[in-house]
């Protein structure tokens, strides 16, 4: 079925009322239950906010998690920015991502990987009707894109094809069968030579393309020894502005610039003009309508790595000295957009537990937060008029498509409101906990049939990162364990991002010191308020999370129950195994040359301290924190005769992908939290037996 034609069903159901079954069934009265593990399924990821440039449709991307299949399909869809019913552009039979409208409003542009073994390339959905048509067939792939303002052109950004990529392109188009052959070996010279997702790096570099519409033409206007990406057109069309590291030691520092390659190119790049010149990582490069500016992302402190503020800055497009418009306010900015009379740049704002709209004065540099309370916005687009599509999320609902217009915010899907009418939330509350050297705030979850004055037993989940901060937005893991009667703590320690660069670039080198402390703080607080049992708390998380319980449970018994995941537990062991050999050289040094540190900030050298019963688990190809961590840590633990287990899973990375495996990781922590606080059960979810 074609746009068009879907556009009119669209009316004549909404006529008789049979569009949104979940928007009627939400009207409907339904008795409440708590959360379970497989409303995980249930519910939809919504993001990618686009707003077509008439301001009259929205487009955005739904994650559906499939167990049956094991994978997690996403579906572009599509509403009108007055409000109404919403209508799906793309199947449910193959992913489609990245929903993109071209500059007139005929075209939809999105990614996506359609048949056997097939790589991502883009597709166009004419708006007037028709099918969607498929306009590349890159060997390797298209990985990003983005339209020029003629709608004639599309940049891409694409990496160097493999020798595999060109042998199956040539068999494609051939017919031919695919023939058994040894794999080759990987070939490293690099000294950056690994990535979570990806692997061992090669010499493939991600370079930037320009494709005709019309002729389906690609032409290469960037090229050498560097990886090219966010690409952003120039308004007359006639230039590319573009992120990349071009420093003769790239693999060794993350010295991102902005550079301007002319979109007529024909040298594949070998001319290019680079606008900033700091020392520290540039990205995510905008124009001015006019073209006389561009506006980027700066961390003016290269030294500080992501513990750096990221501020927003602006340059003179033909080359001049920077502008730092956000100087003055010490929180990271993401995703700037000029507004369409270039006064002004709207951005994301990371401060104090939440993530706003900004918009910030090119001339003054004043900050005016535009979505007001408890909220995040992981993404938004900005429409000709002003009109802004954003993806937002609250404690108490999960991402849905919202509407900025002036002061007015208007709610316009409803994906998963028929689920959420079935279900009982736990209140979230943002707490401050006065601690020794600083206040400690974040987010207190508690059971939704919490009693006032009841003690509960309480489990602490610190998040990843370090720099990253707990937000306010639905966050499923911790309403699952309310849902089972636990408060759940979840603290923005020092390390953490949004109060200032000082706060976060406390734990340098230094990791379970401060961050330790700034976790019992708000331990402490919850005790002493009389929500938590002292005798019934648990610890466990993801990634730092994990670390950060490594480092709870060599310092202190009082943890009953702990779950480290994807962590890390001797430091030297990771050097030159995961992918982060940048952080290792600069923040912690060279290990022949600082061992004494590596060894001083390792939980492992503490490990006969641990009492507490430790669940430990990861993905068996995660290079961003690899399995060997987890494996030594309870290889330790058996050793000593602790009570511990080792899960692994399989063909996971650092952030699994798989509905089974999640659903899976879900069960365990229920029933190791059960049995260790509550008392209940074996330790093993009730289909699962340990191996």
């Amino acid at each position: 079925m074609n746009l068009h034609t879907k556009v009119c069903l669209m009316a004549v159901l909404a006529a008789f009322g049979l569009l949104d079954a979940g928007r009627a069934a939400a009207q409907a009265p339904a008795a409440k239950r708590n959360l379970t593990v497989d409303d995980y399924l249930a519910i939809k990821d919504v993001s990618n906010a686009q707003i077509s440039p008439d301001g009259k449709w929205i487009a955005y991307a739904v994650d559906t998690h499939d167990l049956e299949e094991d994978k997690t399909i996403t579906q572009i869809w599509m509403v009108l920015a007055a409000g109404g019913d919403a209508i799906p552009l793309t199947s449910k039979e193959e992913s489609s991502t990245s929903p993109r409208w071209s500059p007139d409003g005929k075209y939809l542009a999105f990614l996506s990987a359609r048949g056997e073994e097939a790589k991502t390339q883009l597709w166009l959905l004419y708006t007037g009707g028709g099918e969607a048509q498929r306009v590349t067939e890159a060997a390797q792939g298209v990985e990003a894109f983005e339209w020029a303002p003629d709608g004639r052109r599309v940049a891409l950004v694409m990496q160097d094809p493999s020798p595999e990529d060109i042998e199956a392109a040539r068999r494609a188009k051939t017919g031919e069968k695919a023939k058994k052959t040894a794999q080759r070996p990987w070939v490293i010279t690099r000294q950056q030579f690994k990535w979570d997702t990806i692997g061992y790096l090669e010499n493939r570099r991600k370079h930037l393309y320009v494709l005709d519409v019309a002729t389906r033409g690609i032409t290469q206007i960037t090229s050498g020894a560097f990886d090219d990406e966010e690409p952003a057109w120039s308004p007359d069309g006639k230039f590319v502005a573009f992120t990349s590291n071009r420093t003769p030691d790239a693999d060794g520092n993350y010295n991102t610039d902005i550079f301007v390659v002319a979109a007529g190119n024909t040298d594949k790049g070998k001319s290019v003009m680079q606008l900033t010149v700091n020392s520290g990582p540039e990205t995510s490069a905008t124009w001015s309508p006019d073209g006389e500016w561009i506006a980027y992302l700066s961390q003016t402190d290269a030294h500080a790595l992501d513990y750096g503020t990221h501020h927003l800055a602006v340059s003179p497009a033909g080359g001049g000295a920077p502008r730092v418009l956000t100087a003055k306010l010490d929180r990271n900015f993401f995703s700037p957009k000029f507004s369409a009379d270039g006064r002004s740049i709207y951005a994301l704002l990371e401060e104090d537990g939440v993530q706003p709209v900004a918009r910030v004065s090119v001339s003054s540099g004043e900050v005016t937060r535009l979505t007001p309370g408890p909220v995040r916005v992981s993404d938004f687009s900005v429409g000709r008029e002003g009109k802004i599509a954003m993806s937002l999320s609250q404690p108490d609902l999960p991402e849905e498509v919202f509407r900025l217009e002036g002061d007015s915010v208007q709610r316009l899907s409803h994906v998963n409101d028929a689920f959420l009418t079935q279900i009982r939330l736990g209140k979230v509350e943002y707490a401050k906990a006065k601690g020794k050297d600083v206040e400690v705030a974040g987010y207190i979850f508690y059971p939704p049939d919490y009693v006032p004055g009841k003690k509960y037993p309480t489990i602490l989940r610190p998040h990843g990162g370090p720099t990253e901060q707990t937000d306010a937005e639905f966050d499923f893991p911790a309403q699952l364990l309310a849902a089972k009667g636990y408060v759940v703590l979840r603290p923005n320690y020092r390390g953490s991002t949004g109060y200032g660069q000082a706060f976060s670039e406390a734990i340098y080198a230094d990791w379970g010191n401060k961050d330790y402390q700034d976790l019992m703080t708000y331990v402490d607080y919850a005790v002493a308020r009389g929500i938590a049992d002292p005798d019934r708390l648990g610890v466990g998380s993801w990634s730092y999370g994990g670390i950060l319980t490594n480092y709870c449970i060599t310092k202190t018994d009082r943890f009953k129950a702990a779950i480290s995941g994807a962590s890390e537990v001797l430091y030297i062991t990771n050097y030159g195994h995961d992918h982060y050999q940048r952080d290792w050289n600069i923040e912690i040094g060279l290990p022949w040359k600082n061992r004494a540190l590596y060894e001083k900030i390792s939980p492992f050298n503490a490990v006969e301290k641990i009492v507490t019963p430790t669940l430990i688990m990861g993905g068996d190809i995660d290079w961003n924190v690899p399995i060997i961590n987890s494996e030594q840590l309870y290889q330790a633990l058996k050793v000593l005769g602790r009570e511990t287990e080792l899960v692994v899973y399989p063909g996971e990375y650092h952030e699994f992908t798989r509905p089974s495996h999640i659903k899976d990781r879900f069960e365990r922590w229920l029933a190791w939290y059960a049995k260790y606080l509550k008392g209940e059960g074996t330790g093993q979810p009730a289909e699962t037996k340990a191996m």
